[in-house]
């Protein structure tokens, strides 16, 4: 308990007042600093670096104009002297940029822009002037058009557009960081769109053939950015959606559980599908995503997509989903084979089912690669069942008894070095 006595110094209030008004002239304090410590002219601040930098008279004449620059305080970010940084930073640009503009990516966001994660503030930011607001170096969604050119043009010549994409990327994105959702979105869907789409609405429940879909994930059927169907779903629709025949799959809108399909698993594809499953129920080798508890819809959306064969994701993306060891190695290959590297992994595998090993197309590893490389014609090591590789006394020599059929460290895609190493793993006692 504070009491004041004949030799007491401040009362507490009047320490507390103290401590707030020396926090409030901190910045002020610490822009002197920055002044004095390079000891310049009295009153010089910018004038001195404008002598040289006469460009940037003009750039004051902007209509946004970066604080520290309109202050004249050029060595708040550059040192007038020397610097290991370019254009004579005092430090990383994501280094300056943080020390006024704390906190614009939370520790906790569950997405970041990658150029606010890198610390590139400058792709977007002109740091001294600009004619766009916060001093954005485009206006609007021209300035994102800079990365995601394909998205943006898609959505100005999509035929039915999403008029929010229209206004601004920034009404459903957040432009540095989203602490509840993926892909900077403002919100979760469904409760982005349903701040403009009010699904209690008569003419909402209509055009969803009843259904209570106010909580469903929206983007499992409709493009956010626009689209070419009506109703703006994706560019390749499930025929019974497009037909508006949800009770094909699923159960009447007015049962208790209306989202809920008919059957389970595969079954409720094999009313239209029922090739596809014939020929997964009579092969011998069954990729195993096809006929598990959740069976087509771990590749394919039941809805729509922006991929063929309505695939939940491109295929080298998909394929990696379980295939990751597969996709880290081809990244690291030095030559990759132009199918894998390109995802076209149906080229070699049937992605439902096969009778050959690796579930390959052709009826082995020999047929699968003469589809496209005329082997006959430019060797003549023996291949086949006759030619039994002396590794292994069980095994026949094919082309994957000498290439890695994804991608390697060596020409040709072999497995050693095919100047040094690969023959003699077989002729060991030859000499050359």
């Amino acid at each position: 308990m504070w009491r004041r006595g004949r030799g007491d110094g401040m009362k507490p209030r009047s320490l507390l007042l103290a401590a707030l008004a020396a926090l409030l002239f901190l910045p002020a304090i610490s822009a002197a600093h920055a002044q004095d410590k390079f000891h310049l002219k009295d009153g010089a601040r910018g004038k001195i670096c404008l002598q040289c930098h006469v460009a940037f008279e003009e750039g004051l004449k902007k209509p946004f104009v970066h604080t520290p620059v309109k202050e004249g305080s050029c060595v708040d970010c550059h040192s007038p002297h020397t610097s290991s940084h370019g254009k004579l930073l005092a430090a990383e640009s994501d280094a300056i940029c943080g020390n006024c503009h704390e906190g614009m990516a939370p520790k906790t966001a569950v997405s970041v822009h990658p150029p606010v994660a890198g610390g590139h503030c400058i792709e977007c930011h002109d740091p001294h002037a600009s004619e766009n607001r916060n001093n954005l170096v485009r206006a609007g969604n021209e300035l994102c058009a800079g990365c995601h050119k394909d998205i943006v043009q898609r959505a100005a010549q999509a035929k039915f557009a999403h008029s929010p994409v229209a206004k601004s990327c920034l009404t459903c994105h957040d432009a540095h960081a989203s602490e509840t959702s993926g892909s900077l979105l403002r919100k979760p869907v469904p409760d982005l769109c349903t701040s403009c789409h009010k699904t209690d609405q008569a003419s909402f429940k209509s055009q969803h053939m009843g259904y209570p879909v106010g909580t469903a994930k929206c983007t499992s059927c409709h493009d956010p950015h626009g689209s070419d169907n009506r109703g703006i779903l994706w560019a390749n629709v499930h025929q019974p959606l497009l037909n508006k025949m949800c009770s094909q799959c699923h159960v009447d809108a007015s049962s208790p559980d209306p989202l809920k399909t008919r059957k389970a698993g595969f079954e409720i594809c094999r009313g239209c599908h029922s090739d596809v499953l014939n020929e997964i129920s009579t092969s011998s080798r069954v990729h195993w995503p096809a006929v598990n508890a959740v069976a087509c819809l771990n590749c394919h959306s039941p809805h729509a997509s922006k991929q063929e064969h309505l695939l939940v994701k491109p295929v080298k993306p998909l394929c990696g989903t379980c295939h990751q060891a597969m996709m880290e190695s081809l990244e690291k290959a030095a030559v990759k084979h132009p199918p894998a590297e390109d995802g076209e992994c149906a080229t070699c595998h049937s992605p439902h089912a096969s009778n050959t090993v690796f579930l390959l197309n052709e009826s082995g590893i020999i047929e699968q690669c003469g589809s496209c490389h005329d082997w006959k014609n430019h060797t003549t090591h023996p291949l086949g069942e006759k030619a039994i590789d002396p590794r292994n006394k069980n095994l026949t020599v094919d082309c994957m008894s000498c290439h890695q059929p994804h991608g390697s460290p060596f020409k040709a895609f072999t497995l050693k070095n095919p100047d040094s190493d690969l023959c003699v793993q077989c002729h060991a006692g030859e000499g050359r």
